[in-house]
């Protein structure tokens, strides 16, 4: 059975994105079977995946909306929802722009935490990993996200506001484990845009591994100028630039991942 991975952060610009994109496109790259989620109304890892949102939009075809908004039992057949990408291991159920009012419509809705659950847990035997990537707030959209997966991995810039807000994710993890999910487990603390010629950003570094200690993945992601052009591309990195530092980075980043998985040997 799948492991499912919820990737947040509610301060945007921190690389949750950008994360969700590479480390499922590099884990797939390694022939792991996987599945990404894009809960976000935004819809930029559909779009950093190659698929065109604004079409999905006009054509009226399926996403995670129309997913979160149907009753399971009427879906027999998940196919319409789930999209192929460029690599052959990894899928993807798009997002769009009308997601951004399903909080209010699911607001009346029975189980309204269970939505997302209900659907991965019928995905669960057909992929490896399952992540999802979250909208940077911590409302509905994000607790269906955190009730319906095992453990939550969060970017964090190394930057002087890096660990503002912090508290708030780490408390409605909490919650989350008290009332609704008792086994969701932070994965992992992913430092990102590090630039080594700046001292705040190793200083900001030293004091995540200082308070969170092992939960702090070995691998850094660096500043990258191929890994920001590569979502324009609707490419991930290892397409786009396999030869990039920032390819480098989240294949090693998904081998560590895998390796504290049990599931990388080499």
């Amino acid at each position: 059975m799948g492991k499912v991975v919820s990737i947040a952060n509610q301060k945007g610009g921190v690389g949750k994105t950008t994360t969700a994109i590479n480390l499922s496109a590099c884990i797939s790259a390694l022939e792991k079977k996987v599945l990404v989620i894009d809960i976000d109304p935004q819809a930029n890892t559909t779009s950093g995946l190659g698929l065109n949102k604004k079409e999905i939009k006009e054509n009226n075809e399926p996403t995670i909306y129309d997913l979160l908004l149907t009753d399971e039992e009427d879906i027999e057949d998940y196919s319409p929802y789930i999209r192929k990408t460029k690599l052959k291991y990894l899928d993807v159920i798009p997002s769009e722009s009308d997601l951004a009012g399903a909080e209010i419509e699911l607001a009346s809705v029975f189980g309204r935490e269970m939505k997302l659950k209900i659907h991965i847990d019928r995905l669960k035997d057909i992929y490896d990993y399952i992540f999802i990537d979250c909208p940077p707030s911590l409302g509905l959209l994000t607790v269906n996200s955190f009730v319906a997966s095992d453990s939550v991995l969060i970017p964090i810039q190394t930057e002087y506001f890096a660990l503002e807000g912090l508290a708030d994710l780490l408390n409605t993890i909490k919650i989350i484990q008290k009332r609704l999910n008792k086994k969701l487990t932070i994965e992992g603390i992913l430092l990102t845009m590090f630039d080594s010629r700046v001292k705040l950003a190793k200083q900001v570094a030293n004091e995540i591994k200082e308070w969170f200690g092992d939960k702090v993945y070995n691998t850094i992601i660096p500043k990258n100028v191929r890994l920001a052009e590569a979502p324009s591309h609707g490419k991930p990195i290892i397409l786009y630039d396999i030869l990039s530092t920032g390819a480098e980075s989240y294949m090693k980043l998904a081998k560590e991942f895998l390796r504290r998985n049990r599931d990388y040997k080499k």
